[in-house]
């Protein structure tokens, strides 16, 4: 699984959205149908506990959904503000120009 994750949601096919948790290595740890802070936290316990307790550091958006995830199923992580989120508000939501 790795110590260095990243989690966030993304809309594939149709607008579905899915939660996705991957690795620094940009392999996929899990991928769960929905954003639902409490369905996402049931699907990513079923990891053992042991393997979720090397995680060192977790990357996520500024959502509070993410930080609930995080904390329940990576307690031992701590937690890193994607560069992107930090740069859309320190500049106001300007992007790109």
């Amino acid at each position: 699984m790795g110590t260095h994750l990243s989690i966030d949601e993304v809309a594939l096919s149709q607008g579905e959205l899915y939660t996705i948790v991957t690795n620094k290595k940009d392999s996929l740890v899990v991928i769960v149908a929905g954003t639902k802070a409490d369905q996402v936290i049931e699907h990513i316990c079923k990891i053992d506990y042991k393997k979720r307790s090397l995680v060192k550091e977790i990357t996520l958006d500024m959502a509070n959904s993410m930080k609930l995830i995080s904390k329940k199923c990576f307690p031992k992580a701590i937690q890193i503000t994607d560069r992107f989120h930090v740069q859309k508000i320190s500049f106001g939501g300007i992007t790109g120009n």
